[in-house]
C-alpha cells in the first residue's frame, strides 16, 4: 500500500541477525543459535520474520483447534517468502478460568507487547477469539506497532437438542431457568449437556467473542470475512493461510497497526457492535483498545453512535439466528455494506487500500438474518448508556435483550453485598422478593470482583420462575456474558468497592430505570447519601501480593476500559538494542 518497499537491511530482524561475520559478535551468536534450532541461513536471512502468537490450549475449547490453524498460517508465510516463528502465549478461557479471565486480559496484553518488542520479529499474526483474547492481543500489539494481522478463532457449530437448535450460553441460561422452574428434569439436562457445544470454536451467538472479532474485522486488522467463518469449516484453514500470505507483504510495505487503528476505525467498530446488537463487554474492551492506540473513546461516544444506527443482525441473544447463519448470509462484509452511510470508507485495511474497496460487491443472501435498513430488528443500537446519581460515571444496559415493559421501571431494592451471599440467599422466602423488586449486587466490579466477573445476570428467584417470571431489573457493578439477556444494568461506575454510590444503597430504597431517558436514579436525597458515605468503610484488600496486588493497584474503572494505569498512560518505549 506504500510505494517504497523495505529492503532486507531495513527489516527489524536485521538488527539481530545482520548478514555476515563482519556484522558483529551478537549477530554471529544469534545466527549460531538459529542454526542450533535447525534452520538454514537461506530460510530466514533477509526475509521478514513473522511472530505467530498462539493462544491454543488443551483447556480452552474456543481455541483448541488453533494448534492446527497455526500450521496454515505458517504455510502462507512460507509461500510469501517469510519466516514464521510460533510463540505460545497465555490462554484466556472464559469457560474455566476463575474468578474471571477479565482479571488476566491485561496480563496477556503485557505478554503480547513484551514478546513482540523483545524478539527479532518484523510482523505478527495474532490468533485468538475467546472473549478477552481479542482485545488483549490487539492492545499489546497496538503498543508495539508492527505490521499485524488478527486471525479469529471462529464460532463453533450450532448446538442441537431433540428438535431444537441451541445457542451456547443463551440457551444454557434459558434451559437452566426451565429446570429451576420444574419444567424439565435431569434427563433433559444431561442431553443438553451433550448437545450445547458440538465443536471447537467460541460461542456461536452474538456474544462477546463474536462481537469482538467482528469489531476486529471492522477495524481492518483481519482479512475480509474472517470473523464469522465457523471454526471447523475448511474456509477457516484457508483464511489462516491467507493471513500468513498477507502479513509478509505488509512487512515489506511497512503497513503498521497505527495506520489502521485510527479514530475513524474505532468509531466504525462501535457502530458495528451496536448495529449487531453485540455484547456490552465490547464497551469496556474498545475503550481500552482505543486508548492503547492513542485514541480517546468514551461512553458518550457509544451513546451518540447508538442513536444513529439500527440493529440489523437478527442474532441471539437479541434475535433468532446463530453465527453460521450470519456467515452464509454474507458475513460481516454484507452486514457492513448496509451501514455505508455511517462508516468511514476511505481508511485502509490489511487487505485493501480502502474499506470502500473491501466492501465492493458484498451481498446479503438472507435478509432475515442480515436485515435491510427498512426492516431493522430495532431502530437504535443495542446498548444504551445510563447516567444518574447511582452511576455518576455511567452504566450500560443491552436493552434489546430485555423485556420491553422493564425499560421504564421503579421498584424497591433488594441488596446483596457479594455474589456468594446472593447465591446462598436469593431463594430465601423471608426476603419477600416480587417481580417488581430491583435486585442489586455490589462488590463485583474491577477491584471488588475481583476482575469484574460476569455476575450481572442475577438469577431470578425460583418461586418467581415457577410463576412464569423470566426477567427483572437487575443492577450491579459487574459485567455479564455477551450471550446473556434480560434487564440487567451493568458496569456501574465508580464501583461499590471504592465507595461509589452503589455501596450506599439499602434494601427498600426505590430505584428508577428509564432507558429512553438514559437515567438510573436512586430515590434518596443527597444529604442522606452523604450521611451514609460518612459511615461507609472500605472493604479489605483482595490481594496482599502477586499479580493480584498489581491488578488492584493499577486497574482503572469500567468507564475508562479497565486497563492498567501504567500501561494506559502515554509514553515511548524504545526497541531494545540488539547489537
Amino acid at each position: 500500500m506504500t510505494t517504497a518497499r523495505k529492503t532486507p537491511e531495513e527489516l527489524r530482524s536485521h538488527q539481530w541477525y545482520g548478514s555476515s561475520i563482519s556484522s558483529g559478535l551478537r549477530s554471529f551468536s544469534h545466527r549460531a543459535r538459529t542454526r542450533q534450532l535447525g534452520y538454514l541461513p537461506e530460510e530466514h536471512l533477509g526475509k521478514p520474520v513473522i511472530a505467530i502468537l498462539n493462544t491454543w490450549s488443551d483447556i480452552n475449547p474456543c481455541h483448541v483447534h488453533l494448534r492446527d490453524r497455526a500450521q496454515a498460517v505458517k504455510r502462507g508465510v512460507w509461500q510469501a517468502g517469510g519466516f514464521p516463528l510460533e510463540f505460545p502465549v497465555s490462554t484466556l478461557s472464559e469457560t474455566f478460568q476463575k474468578p474471571t479471565p477479565m482479571l488476566y486480559r491485561n496480563l496477556l496484553a503485557m505478554e503480547t507487547e513484551e514478546l513482540l518488542r523483545s524478539y527479532p520479529v518484523d510482523g505478527a499474526v495474532l490468533m485468538g477469539g475467546c472473549d478477552k483474547s481479542t482485545p488483549a492481543l490487539l492492545m499489546g500489539a497496538a503498543t508495539v506497532d508492527l505490521p499485524t494481522v488478527f486471525v479469529p478463532a471462529g464460532p463453533m457449530l450450532p448446538g442441537h437438542w431433540r428438535n431444537e437448535v441451541l445457542g451456547s450460553g443463551t440457551d444454557m441460561w434459558k434451559y437452566w431457568d426451565d429446570k429451576r422452574a420444574g419444567l424439565i428434569g435431569d434427563c433433559e439436562m444431561a442431553e443438553l449437556e451433550n448437545g450445547l457445544a458440538r465443536s471447537p470454536g467460541h460461542c456461536m451467538t452474538m456474544g462477546t467473542a463474536s462481537t469482538l472479532t467482528a469489531a476486529a474485522e471492522t477495524l481492518g486488522v483481519t482479512v475480509p470475512g474472517a470473523s464469522s467463518i465457523p471454526a471447523v469449516d475448511s474456509g477457516h484453514d484457508r483464511m489462516a493461510a491467507a493471513s500468513g500470505l498477507r502479513i509478509v507483504d505488509m512487512v515489506w510495505d511497512d503497513l503498521k497497526l497505527s495506520k489502521l487503528l485510527t479514530a475513524d476505525a474505532y468509531e466504525d467498530a462501535v457502530a458495528t457492535v451496536l448495529a449487531l446488537g453485540g455484547s456490552t463487554n465490547a464497551v469496556i474492551h474498545l475503550i481500552a483498545m482505543a486508548g492503547r492506540s492513542g485514541v480517546t473513546l468514551t461512553l458518550d461516544d457509544f451513546d451518540r453512535i447508538a442513536r444513529t444506527v439500527p440493529v440489523l443482525a437478527n442474532l441471539r441473544p437479541g434475535g433468532r439466528y446463530l453465527m453460521e447463519d450470519f456467515h452464509f448470509a454474507g458475513g460481516l462484509p454484507a452486514f457492513l455494506a448496509q451501514l455505508t452511510d455511517v462508516l468511514h470508507l476511505d481508511r485502509p485495511t490489511v487487505s485493501c487500500t480502502t474499506m470502500r474497496e473491501q466492501l465492493e460487491g458484498a451481498q446479503v443472501h438472507n435478509p432475515d438474518v442480515i436485515r435491510p435498513r427498512s426492516n431493522p430488528l430495532a431502530d437504535e443500537g443495542g446498548v444504551a448508556v445510563l447516567r444518574g446519581n447511582l452511576c455518576p460515571d455511567g452504566a450500560v444496559i443491552k436493552h434489546i435483550a430485555a423485556e420491553p415493559h422493564l425499560l421504564k421501571h421503579t421498584g424497591p431494592a433488594v441488596v446483596f453485598d457479594d455474589y456468594r451471599t446472593m447465591q446462598r440467599t436469593i431463594n430465601d422466602p423471608d426476603l419477600g422478593i416480587t417481580a417488581d423488586h430491583v435486585l442489586v449486587l455490589r462488590n463485583s466490579g474491577p477491584k471488588g470482583g475481583p476482575g469484574m466477573p460476569e455476575y450481572g445476570m442475577l438469577p431470578i428467584p425460583d418461586h418467581l420462575l415457577k410463576q412464569g417470571v423470566r426477567d427483572m431489573v437487575r443492577i450491579s457493578d459487574a459485567r455479564m456474558s455477551g450471550t446473556s439477556y434480560g434487564a440487567c444494568v451493568l458496569h456501574i461506575a465508580p464501583e461499590s468497592y471504592v465507595g461509589g454510590p452503589l455501596a450506599l444503597v439499602r434494601t427498600g430504597d426505590r430505584i428508577t430505570l428509564d432507558v429512553e431517558a438514559r437515567t438510573l436514579h436512586l430515590d434518596v436525597t443527597d444529604e442522606e447519601l452523604a450521611q451514609r458515605k460518612a459511615v461507609w468503610t472500605p472493604p479489605p484488600a483482595r490481594y496482599e501480593r502477586g499479580y493480584g496486588a498489581l491488578y488492584n493497584e493499577q486497574i482503572t474503572q469500567a468507564d475508562t476500559g479497565c486497563d492498567f494505569a501504567f500501561l494506559a498512560r502515554p509514553g515511548e518505549v524504545h526497541d531494545p538494542y540488539a547489537g
